[in-house]
């Protein structure tokens, strides 16, 4: 059988985008870059600054510290987040972008649920390889060295869900494209690898290399679309926020909080009691007080701030979590909701699919007001972005 990394790296080489594919790349740097430049000015992003971290892994990290980077729901992996700044990084556009994303999605997708469900982070343990791919593409290699390129990234190929709610969470994301663009450009200055090393790696962290079959179709470039945060928060958290915010309930005579949701939709959701606007980010607990409380969930709801409000904290202790067993994705089921306040009332709402996903796509205005928030207060119009200038707008911006 061929081995996974031939079968991707012969793939990258020979893709030829279609009009769909470049719709989806350009949306992707559009909302890549506005989510980076809209953490400029976070701890973590300056950290990773001071630290010496070159652009690609620098804009990596900064634009997966907010997280309201978009999702490839089949693979459970941020997908633009990795390949976006590796594209940029090494002078790649479009196709080096949907090289990255294709490679990315196709081994998620093969590491499966079991990979995430187990505790990985598949952002990183797919991005390394995903970003030696898209990088050696952008450097214009041959297959034979794009695979040998996915292979040298492979002990790079980590990182663990316990960083969730941490500053390690951002910044594993950031050394996975590193390393993926450092294997590059090691393959192309000649360095060996075994390609079956990638097939290897991929057995051992619970995958089935034979998911990438080569007579499946390759089109289009990223299978079943990414999904669009509209609130920067897990994406676990995207639609019991978007579900609770369309009830109309008074905070203070809120009494009681039900949620009912499959048991497979809560994984990344580790902090119960969250006390960091970081840790708030992945609370369901915190989610169903921000989207009662706030008018809209967006950057100041998940500051440490915010989430160490009196009332915030108040109804984080009045939610009761009911699990459905099973389920193998984060959209799983339906999420259920109810409401008690103290009148008697009681305010329910359900909801699968929450504004963003691919199956309820991000309307022109939703995206447009996503990007000006982002970029509020910057000499920048998001409309003027391309891949060809996206690099110097991020080093201009970013410290």
């Amino acid at each position: 059988m061929t081995s996974v990394a031939v079968t991707l790296a012969e793939w990258a080489a020979g893709l030829e985008p279609d009009r769909e594919d470049l719709e989806l790349a350009h949306r992707s740097l559009l909302d890549t870059a506005a989510v980076t430049l809209a953490a400029r000015e976070h701890r973590v992003t300056r950290l990773a600054a001071a630290a010496g971290l070159p652009d690609g892994a620098r804009w990596a990290v900064a634009g997966h510290v907010l997280d309201f980077d978009d999702l490839h729901m089949p693979s459970t992996t941020h997908v633009s987040v990795v390949c976006v700044p590796t594209a940029l990084a090494t002078g790649g556009g479009a196709r080096a972008y949907l090289a990255a994303a294709g490679v990315m999605a196709r081994l998620g997708t093969a590491l499966g649920w079991r990979h995430y469900s187990a505790g990985w982070h598949a952002t990183c343990t797919a991005g390394a390889p995903a970003a030696a791919a898209g990088a050696a593409a952008a450097l214009g290699l041959p297959a034979e060295r794009i695979a040998a390129a996915m292979a040298l990234a492979v002990p790079a190929a980590g990182g663990v869900q316990r960083a969730f709610g941490t500053d390690a969470k951002s910044l594993q994301v950031g050394f996975a494209v590193e390393a993926g663009i450092r294997a590059a450009r090691l393959a192309a200055a000649g360095a060996q690898a075994d390609p079956t090393a990638l097939d290897v790696w991929l057995g051992l962290v619970g995958g089935d290399p034979s998911a990438v079959d080569p007579s499946r179709p390759l089109k289009p470039a990223v299978p079943n679309g990414l999904a669009i945060k509209l609130y920067p928060c897990c994406y676990a958290l995207q639609r019991p926020i978007s579900a609770l915010s369309g009830l109309a309930a008074d905070p203070a005579a809120v009494r009681r909080i039900v949620l009912r949701t499959p048991e497979a939709t809560v994984v990344p959701l580790i902090h119960h009691r969250p006390d960091s606007g970081l840790q708030g980010k992945f609370s369901l607990e915190y989610a169903a007080a921000t989207a009662l409380l706030d008018t809209y969930a967006g950057f100041g709801s998940f500051t440490d701030e915010a989430v160490r409000r009196n009332e915030a904290r108040r109804l984080v202790g009045l939610v009761e979590t009911k699990l459905d067993p099973g389920g193998d994705w984060l959209l799983d089921g339906e999420l259920e909701a109810e409401v008690h306040t103290a009148d008697g009332t009681v305010l329910r709402a359900r909801q699968q699919y929450p504004p963003g996903s691919p199956a309820r796509p991000p309307t022109p205005d939703q995206l447009a007001a996503k990007l000006a928030d982002c970029v509020v207060g910057l000499d920048t119009d998001p409309g003027s972005w391309t891949w060809d200038n996206a690099a110097t707008t991020l080093r201009r911006y970013l410290p």
